[in-house]
């Protein structure tokens, strides 16, 4: 695989929702035409002279209000996310008037699989992908933040009052300081870790949208894949998945916002104009200067637009009249946007790959554990270690719990043995007092190093299995994978109990 790209304009496309209830009663009249098999869209303008023709938009491809979420997806999303399976960035970014129905699109209804949006879809999308793979290992993490009022805020964090800095570095370019992270292993555990953030994100009423967005969102998907190359080598490659929920542009006649709702809507409107600006200024063959850094929005979506990503766009418009020249104005903005171009290319062997560091790191717990055990006399002989370097298959599963019972019986042996030889020494009769205290204070201290070096051996044995627990091994069914974790998991607790009450 190559792992540089030539260029590739960004992926648009368009949705349009169906009309709603308060645009049905209000006897407004459908203005958009969708021809899905053209890719056009086409907008009547009724302001103008009826002679006048509708103002028409081709897009790479189109949606209208009968459009499947699973089919978009399908369609649209797959082959990025894919990408990013293979080492890419890839950003997907709904944009859109307030209530075009961008969150729909991006989230859904989770608990339907016909209606989920493009982030769930995704996620079940990554996770399938790494059961199905073959001699792979994956370290999957995941990020979250919303950008309000031109602030950016760490919605997995527990404190929601801190304000996050964005930084630049050579190497990887613009990135949020102190951001949070988390490892996941399931789809399950990935939805938590949204749900967690979703609760903190700036959300608000207004006259077009009961549950409108305040604030620009974004979840980071950060996969991390290891593998052996045709030099014997192993090589790690890096992709990242920005899933961005805009806020929607607002016109304040119509949205009614004041006071704190009008502050909000001014800030998210600057940001998007900053954002057609940067779109404007990439396209227009004559700019030296790309204003990136008029807004925190652009400057974070700097390698999504003309960058080292594949990007796709998902514009969201409504069908109604009473909104056509919001709707004229996306189309316009969205059209600007298919001629950006970006140079993608695979992330392999970055120097801050996580998944490296524990790899190193169990190897350098592992390689501890090995010179505790040497010299120790095993009914099995010579003690076998986990696995290789995280993350077990089948048979070496069988093998580590053969080493959990091979040490157990070892340490419990080796107490039995100097409770034997202690006890020894209480009935020998023939020594004389010192020398009796003095055996018996050798073997209490035998006894102590022994403890020692159980709980020493116990609480590196514990921590190689924490961080290879983290790591998802290619070529299993994820959840069959999960369940062996959080059952060897569970063991490890019984044990412990065990030995604590003994």
């Amino acid at each position: 695989m190559s792992k540089v790209k030539s260029s590739e304009t960004v992926r648009v496309v368009v949705r349009c929702r169906p009309m709603n209830e308060k645009e049905v009663a209000a006897g407004f009249a459908r203005v958009v035409n969708v021809d899905v098999k053209l890719g056009q869209i086409s907008v009547k303008n009724p302001k103008v002279a009826s002679a006048e023709l509708p103002k028409s938009f081709t897009f790479d491809a189109v949606y209208d209000s009968n459009s499947k979420q699973l089919e978009l997806y399908d369609e649209t999303f797959r082959p990025l996310v894919d990408s990013v399976l293979q080492g890419f960035n890839g950003t997907i970014f709904a944009y859109g008037q307030t209530g075009t129905g961008k969150t729909y699109t991006m989230e859904g209804v989770r608990n339907d699989p016909d209606r989920r949006g493009v982030i769930p879809n995704s996620f079940e999308h990554v996770f399938t992908h790494i059961s199905r793979s073959q001699n792979q290992q994956y370290l999957v993490r995941a990020s979250y933040l919303e950008i309000y009022q031109e602030e950016i805020r760490d919605l997995l964090s527990k404190d929601q009052s801190k304000r996050l800095e964005l930084k630049e570095r050579p190497d990887t370019g613009v990135y949020v300081k102190d951001l949070s992270s988390f490892v996941t292993k399931s789809v399950t555990e990935i939805e938590h870790v949204m749900n967690v953030g979703n609760q903190n994100r700036s959300v608000g009423a207004t006259n077009m949208n009961e549950h409108s967005s305040r604030s620009h969102a974004i979840f980071m998907i950060t996969i991390e894949c290891s593998e052996t190359g045709l030099d014997g080598e192993n090589h790690i490659r890096v992709g990242k998945l920005n899933l961005v929920d805009l806020a929607g542009s607002e016109r304040q006649t119509k949205t009614g916002a004041q006071g704190e709702r009008l502050k909000e809507a001014t800030k998210i409107n600057l940001s998007l104009s900053a954002l057609g600006n940067v779109i404007s200024a990439l396209v227009d063959g004559k700019s030296t200067h790309i204003p990136y850094r008029d807004s925190k929005l652009t400057r974070l979506l700097q390698d999504s637009l003309g960058g080292n990503a594949k990007t796709v766009m998902v514009a969201n418009v409504g069908p109604a009249s009473y909104n056509v020249e919001e709707t004229l104005t996306t189309l316009r903005y969205a059209n600007r946007a298919k001629n950006i171009k970006n140079k993608p290319r695979v992330n392999e062997d970055p120097k801050d790959a996580l998944l490296r560091e524990f790899q190193e790191e169990i190897a350098r717990l592992k390689a501890q554990l090995e010179k505790r055990s040497t010299g120790k006399e095993r009914k099995k002989g010579k003690r076998r270690l986990i696995g290789g370097g995280g993350g077990t298959e089948d048979g070496e599963e069988d093998d580590a719990d053969e080493e959990d019972k091979d040490d157990s019986l070892y340490w419990k042996q080796q107490q039995e043995k100097l409770e034997k030889e202690k006890k020894a020494v209480l009935d020998d009769h023939s020594l004389v007092a010192d020398e009796k205290q003095k055996l018996l204070k050798e073997k209490e201290k035998k006894m102590e190093d022994l403890e020692r070096e159980r709980e020493a051996a116990e609480m590196l044995t514990s921590k190689i299995k924490t961080m290879e627990s983290k790591l998802l091994v290619g070529g299993k069914n994820i959840v069959d994978h999960t369940n062996e974790q959080q059952k060897n998991s569970g063991a490890e607790k019984a044990r412990n109990c065990r030995a604590e009450t003994t």
